[in-house]
């Protein structure tokens, strides 16, 4: 059975914006991509407006291992990004491998 701890940790999914808040959210969005961007073990981050679903950012991670992931969490808690988007729906799935 493969060692979970080493590996990669992928997330994909979205988050819905609803439109008064929009302005907002595009603001705070290249700060919070290169703060993560800027972490240790993140391979990469997208986070992109879709632009046939208005509100709806596309988000794709990936990380090295999953104490890098848990990292990551733990940094955005205590982030403006965290404060912009709380509450806001999110639907991701996240993978191991």
């Amino acid at each position: 059975m493969a060692h979970h701890d080493n590996a990669k940790v992928h997330l994909n999914g979205f988050i819905t914006v609803p439109a008064d808040r929009l302005e907002e959210v595009r603001n705070a969005l290249p700060e919070h991509i290169a703060l993560t961007r800027a972490e240790q073990g993140c391979i990469s981050f997208e986070v992109v407006e879709d632009g046939d679903h208005p509100g709806r950012f596309n988000v794709a991670e990936l990380f090295t291992n999953q104490a890098a992931f848990d990292s990551h969490q733990k940094r955005t808690r205590a982030s403006d990004w965290y404060q912009i988007t709380q509450g806001l729906p999110r639907e991701y799935s996240i993978t191991k491998g």
